[in-house]
C-alpha cells in the first residue's frame, strides 16, 4: 500500500491536473453516500445528540457534525420515515428550519448507540482520504530563506551563522537532535523552529477519522489552530463557495506537538477510552504536517533505547504503524519534523545506529565571555537596570572566572531578576552594585 499510494501522490503532483487533488478530497459529499464511511456512524452521532439534549435543530446538528444541512436533512428525512424522530418544531422556510426529537423507538435506539459509543462531535472523514491528504500537502519541502529562520532567531543570541545549522534540517523537513549543557536555550531554539513551521502554508486536517468502525479523535485544541479559508485557498474547485467544501475538514495552522519528561508509550499509540470508546490519535498522528518536540529527552518515563525504537521504522520508512484493541494494524503517513533536545550526552543516550537516522545533530553550547556580555547588556535594558561596565566586570571575575562556573545564556536573565526583586523590596532603585551582585549570585547558585 504505501508504494501504491506514494506513486499515487508523486503522479498527481508532477501532473498539470485540472483540479488540485487536494481539492479534489475537499469536495463536500452531495449525499450520505458519498462520505465514503458508514451511514450508521452519522446516524448513531445523531442519535446521541438527540438523546442528550432532547430537541435539535438542522442549524445545530450542522454545527456540531460539520457536515452540509442537505446531507444532515436527507439522513433525518430516512430517520423520520423509520419513525425514529419527528419533528418538534418547524419554521416557516422548510424543513431546513425544523428541529426535531426522538421518537419511542428512537429512543431505544438512541440507547443502543450510547452504549456502542459516546462520541458527539464532528463526522469523521476515512482513514485512506487523510492518507493521501497527508501525503499530497508533504510531498513538497518546506522551502525557508535564511532570512526567515535568522529572523525567528533574532530574539537569541546565538553562535555566528548558527542559523545554518537549523535551516537545512528544517526545510528536509526529518529530524533534528538539539544536545548541551543546559540553560542555553535548547527550548527555546525549538519552539523557534515550531513557529517557523507553523508560519508556512497551512494544512489540512481532519477533526476525525473512521477506523474498522471505530471513530478516532485527532483535534485537539491545544495543538491545532484553525484559521479562516480565503477564496485564494479554493481556487481549482467547483466553486469558490466555501459550501463546497467538507467541513470535516478544518484548515489550521501547522501543529506543533511539544512534551518532556511527562511523555509515556501509550501516548505514541492509539489510545480506547474504555468508557466513551473512540480512540484519541497519538502525539506524532496529532503532529502531522508539522513538527514534534520531545524536550528533555532521556528525562522520560521509559528507557531512552525504548523511545527511540518506537521512532527508528517511522523515520526510515516514512510511515507508523499504528494498532486497534481488535488487532486490526492501521499504516499511516508520517509526516513531520521530529526534534528531539537534550541535555546529557547523546554518546550515553542512543547508539550510533540511531544516531545515523537523525539528520542534523545540532550542539548549542554554551556561551563565551563576549556573548554573555550582549545577552547580559540585552537583559538589563529589558528588565530597566542600568549597565555599568565595572558590576558586570566584577560578576565575571568573581563568579566565573574565579570559580571556573560555566556561563549559561539563562544567567544573566535569572541574576538580573533576583537584583530588580531585591531593590523593588527596599523600594531602590536596580544598580549593579559588588553588594547587589554577590547577595543575588548567594541566592541563585548553590
Amino acid at each position: 500500500m504505501t508504494d501504491q499510494l506514494e506513486h499515487e501522490v508523486t503522479r498527481a503532483s508532477n501532473s498539470n491536473m485540472r483540479i488540485d487533488p487536494i481539492k479534489q478530497l475537499l469536495q463536500a459529499p452531495g449525499t450520505p453516500e458519498e462520505l465514503d464511511i458508514p451511514i450508521a456512524v452519522i446516524t448513531d452521532i445523531i442519535f446521541r445528540m438527540l438523546f442528550t439534549e432532547g430537541q435539535v435543530s438542522l442549524r445545530r446538528f450542522a454545527d456540531v457534525i460539520r457536515l452540509d444541512r442537505k446531507v444532515l436533512d436527507k439522513l433525518l428525512e430516512r430517520m423520520q420515515y423509520d419513525q425514529l424522530v419527528e419533528v418538534a418544531s418547524a419554521g416557516q422556510v422548510g424543513r431546513y428550519t425544523y428541529t426535531y426529537a426522538l421518537t419511542d423507538a428512537g429512543a431505544d435506539r438512541a440507547r443502543d448507540a450510547l452504549e456502542r459509543g459516546q462520541y458527539i462531535g464532528p463526522a469523521p472523514v476515512p482513514l485512506d482520504k487523510y492518507n493521501r491528504m497527508i501525503l499530497f500537502q508533504t510531498a513538497n519541502k518546506l522551502r525557508l530563506s535564511p532570512d526567515e529562520v535568522k529572523a525567528s532567531l533574532n530574539h537569541l543570541i546565538l553562535a555566528e551563522n548558527f542559523h545554518k545549522r537549523i535551516g537545512p534540517a528544517v526545510n528536509a523537513g526529518t529530524s533534528i537532535f538539539l544536545y548541551g549543557p543546559p540553560g542555553n536555550g535548547k527550548t527555546t531554539i525549538a519552539e523557534a523552529v515550531g513557529g517557523l513551521i507553523g508560519g508556512a502554508d497551512p494544512i489540512w486536517l481532519p477533526y476525525a477519522l473512521s477506523v474498522g468502525g471505530y471513530i478516532v479523535s485527532i483535534y485537539d485544541p491545544l495543538v491545532f489552530h484553525e484559521i479562516e479559508v480565503t477564496k485564494d485557498q479554493l481556487k481549482g474547485m467547483r466553486t469558490s463557495s466555501l459550501a463546497e467544501v467538507d467541513l470535516r475538514w478544518g484548515l489550521f495552522r501547522r501543529p506543533a506537538v511539544v512534551v518532556g519528561g511527562e511523555l509515556t508509550m501509550d501516548a505514541l499509540e492509539l489510545r480506547l477510552d474504555p468508557i466513551a470508546k473512540f480512540y484519541e490519535a497519538p502525539l506524532q498522528l496529532k503532529a502531522n504536517g508539522g513538527m514534534f518536540l520531545i524536550d528533555d529527552f532521556g528525562r522520560q518515563m521509559m528507557s531512552p533505547s525504548e523511545l527511540l525504537n518506537r521512532w527508528i521504522v517511522p523515520l526510515e520508512s516514512g510511515f507508523d504503524l499504528l494498532r486497534l484493541q481488535t488487532g486490526q494494524t492501521l499504516q499511516v503517513p508520517f509526516r513531520q519534523l521530529i526534534v528531539f533536545s537534550t541535555n546529557l550526552d547523546p554518546n550515553e543516550l542512543v547508539d550510533d545506529a540511531f544516531l545515523r537516522r537523525i539528520q542534523m545533530k545540532v550542539q548549542v553550547e554554551s556561551p563565551d565571555e563576549r556573548m554573555f556580555f550582549q545577552i547580559f547588556a540585552t537583559m538589563a535594558q529589558q528588565l530597566d537596570v542600568p549597565l555599568e561596565k565595572d558590576g558586570f566586570m566584577y560578576l565575571l571575575q568573581n563568579w566565573y572566572r574565579k570559580t571556573g562556573r560555566q556561563m549559561q545564556s539563562v544567567h544573566p536573565r535569572d541574576i538580573l531578576k533576583i537584583i530588580v526583586a531585591m531593590a523593588e523590596y527596599e523600594d531602590l532603585p536596580p544598580r549593579l552594585t559588588p553588594e547587589a551582585i554577590d547577595e543575588a549570585c548567594s541566592n541563585y547558585f548553590v
